[in-house]
């Protein structure tokens, strides 16, 4: 089969690959019909992490199930599914209590929990930027779609972003009628400030300096905050009456950069303490690694990340983190987008075949205006 095979910095191919098969009988095969191009998988493309050569990316995944193992009863072959990111087993402790981003079976890797598809450290599996993936303890991981082709490019963000965002508002706290600053108008934070306004937020502010990003976050509803203009964090408490907002989602990560290109990691985390008020909760979903070797300074390559704590704690705030439980949201939210109260795909910029992948990373990493989310169709 073809898929999407990483092969050192900034640098992808689309290659012939040995397709995948049952190795477990609690397995499934997928045959692929959208895959998307994650922020996140730009840490990798652009050499910050320890993914190795020849791994075949792609943790966004949907599609038609083709073969199942010998003892998977509930899910059938010809079924449409979507394929969250976490690989879990079901039946750990972590896994029984929710939190199936850190199971604890899974991945084979020293001092990680949790597995994912195609990621750097997230264990053995491959990605689904192919025409074919394996999914183990497919009875458990799989989420069932309705029948056909409608809403394929809202449902594909169910894997990943749209819980994600979802779950930044919840490891902040918040709550109908508050005022939510959401930093970063990548893809998931534009979804993040999406769950906001469908659970009852006031008023959402969405931080960010790409233009195209800004005027996606105020298409739907929310209020850009332009950081190249001025501070950003300043004009969040001038816009609340200097009380700042309610709560914040982090959708970042470690490789934030100011107005000028300069990479700092503390920034968002800075910028957040500053503009939520006290007592109010902080959602961290942007990611952050134990070590970055390319970090900006020597404490930053060792995954020590010094932020305003100091005020932080005297200001009584509360901090939530770590990867997104899909199946703890992923089937509340595909009904929402069937009842039509939820449309992610607002995102979408670009929909290509699996063979243009390159041109696809490429131009997302550089982010040229309008390519603001960018689906891979391995059927096209």
């Amino acid at each position: 089969m073809r898929a999407v095979v990483y092969r050192g910095p900034r640098e992808v191919a689309v290659e012939q690959v040995p397709d995948p098969a049952i190795q477990e009988p609690t397995d499934a095969i997928v045959r692929i019909t959208t895959t998307n191009i994650c922020g996140s998988d730009l840490h990798m493309y652009e050499g910050r992490t320890s993914v190795e050569q020849g791994k075949i990316l792609g943790h966004e995944n949907m599609g038609i199930v083709a073969e199942v193992g010998d003892v998977v009863s509930r899910i059938k072959p010809g079924s449409r599914v979507s394929v969250p990111f976490n690989i879990a087993c079901g039946s750990c402790r972590n896994c029984e209590a929710g939190w199936t981003s850190y199971c604890l079976r899974t991945n084979p890797s020293e001092g990680m929990d949790g597995a994912a598809y195609g990621y750097a450290n997230m264990g053995p599996y491959d990605g689904g930027q192919a025409e074919y993936l394996r999914v183990p303890y497919a009875d458990f991981n799989l989420l069932d779609l309705p029948p056909g082709e409608d809403h394929e490019n809202d449902f594909t963000m169910l894997s990943d972003i749209f819980p994600t965002g979802w779950h930044g508002t919840e490891l902040a706290g918040m709550r109908p009628g508050d005022s939510v600053a959401v930093f970063g108008a990548g893809p998931v934070g534009l979804l993040a400030a999406h769950s906001a306004i469908i659970r009852g937020a006031a008023e959402v502010f969405v931080v960010d300096k790409e233009r195209d990003r800004l005027a996606l976050a105020e298409k739907i509803g929310a209020h850009p905050v332009d950081l190249a203009q001025a501070d950003p964090a300043q004009q969040i408490l001038d816009a609340t009456s200097g009380q700042g907002a309610d709560c914040g989602v982090e959708a970042v990560g470690y490789q934030a950069h100011d107005s000028a290109g300069q990479e700092h990691p503390e920034l968002v985390l800075d910028n957040l303490v500053e503009s939520v008020r006290s007592t109010g909760g902080i959602g961290v979903v942007g990611v952050y690694l134990p070590q970055d070797p390319g970090a900006a300074t020597e404490q930053a390559q060792r995954g020590r990340i010094a932020f305003e704590y100091g005020t932080f704690f005297s200001k009584g705030q509360h901090m939530g983190t770590g990867q997104c439980p899909v199946k703890r949201y992923n089937r509340h939210l595909r009904d929402l987008i069937i009842a039509g109260r939820a449309n992610p795909a607002f995102l979408v910029s670009h929909e290509l075949g699996l063979d243009q992948a390159v041109e696809g990373y490429d131009k997302f990493d550089r982010r040229e205006d309008g390519w603001t989310k960018v689906l891979l169709h391995p059927a096209a």
